[in-house]
C-alpha cells in the first residue's frame, strides 16, 4: 500500500490525540481548541496527504490516509492513540478504525458521517474535480468557504486555507471520498468510547448522521452544538473541547483502572 511522510506538528504532553482535519483544509483548523486540550493530552495535528505540507503519494484513498496516520504513530512509537476526525478526517479515523482496531482507544467524529456517497454526490464531487483540474482552487474556494462556516469572521480565513492547498492534493481527495466505502453496517465493533459532535446550523453534513453514527456506535454520545455549522472547532472552540476533554478523560480512567 502507498504510504507517504505526513507533515505534523505536536502540543502537550499525556494520553495521545490525533487530530484529522477535513476537506480540503489543513491542521490549522485545529488551532482555536488546541489551547484547550493541550493541558489534557499529547496533540498530534497531521496534515492529510495532498493538503497542507504534506506530499500527495502516488495514489490515493480513504484507506491509505489511514495507514499514512498509522505509519505516523510508528515513527512517534505510539501503540494507541484517540482519532477525531473532522469531516473527511472522520472518514480516515474510521477507515484506521476499520483496519486498526487495537490501536484506537477513542474516537472522536466531528460534521462527519459513517454513509458512503450516493451517485448523485459521487457525480457532484467528480465534477468539482474537473472544474479544479481546469480552472483551479479560486471557484472551489469561494463557493466553499461559504458553506464551511455562515460566520463573517471566518469565511475569508477558511477561503485563504482552501487557496494556498494543493489542487492536485484536492482532486486526488475528491475522488477518494466519492470511492469511500459504507461504514454503517461495522461499527458497532468500535468498542472503544466515542463522541458524536455536530453542528446545528451544518450546511453540509445532515444532521441525521449525527443520530445514526450515536446509534450504531455502541459506546458514544453525541453533542448538537446551536447556530454552529460545519467547523465546530473554529465556530464554538470552547463548545467542542468540552466533549473532546471528556472523550480523553475516560481513556485515561479506563487506563488507570
Amino acid at each position: 500500500m502507498d504510504t507517504v511522510s505526513l507533515y505534523y506538528e505536536e502540543r502537550g504532553s499525556g494520553t495521545p490525540v490525533v487530530l484529522l482535519h477535513g476537506f480540503p483544509l489543513d491542521h490549522t483548523i485545529w488551532n482555536p481548541v488546541v489551547p484547550l486540550l493541550e493541558i489534557h493530552a499529547r496533540l498530534i495535528l497531521p496534515d492529510l496527504r495532498g493538503h497542507g505540507k504534506s506530499p500527495l503519494g502516488q495514489a490515493n484513498s480513504i484507506r491509505e490516509m489511514a495507514e499514512d496516520v498509522a505509519v505516523l504513530l510508528d515513527m512517534l512509537d505510539i501503540p494507541r492513540a484517540i482519532l477525531v476526525g473532522h469531516s473527511m478526517g472522520g472518514y480516515v479515523a474510521l477507515a484506521f478504525a476499520r483496519a486498526h482496531p487495537h490501536r484506537l482507544a477513542g474516537l472522536g467524529l466531528v460534521a462527519s458521517q459513517a454513509e458512503s456517497d450516493t451517485p448523485e454526490k459521487q457525480r457532484g464531487r467528480y465534477n468539482t474535480a474537473a472544474d479544479v483540474r481546469k480552472h483551479g482552487l479560486r471557484k472551489l474556494a469561494e463557493g466553499m468557504s461559504q458553506k464551511l462556516s455562515a460566520q463573517p469572521g471566518l469565511v475569508e480565513t477558511i477561503r485563504q486555507i482552501i487557496l494556498q492547498a494543493n489542487p492536485a492534493g484536492v482532486v486526488s481527495a475528491l475522488a477518494a471520498m466519492a470511492e469511500r466505502p459504507d461504514a454503517t453496517d461495522w461499527l458497532g465493533e468500535i468498542r472503544v468510547p466515542a463522541v458524536v459532535i455536530a453542528g446545528e446550523a451544518d450546511a453540509l453534513m445532515p444532521p441525521d448522521r449525527a443520530v445514526t453514527l450515536e446509534q450504531l456506535l455502541p459506546h458514544s454520545w453525541r453533542v448538537s452544538l446551536p447556530g454552529v455549522g460545519h467547523l465546530p472547532m473554529m465556530e464554538a472552540p470552547e463548545q467542542t473541547a468540552h466533549p473532546l476533554v471528556e472523550l480523553i478523560q475516560s481513556e485515561q480512567n479506563h487506563q488507570a483502572m
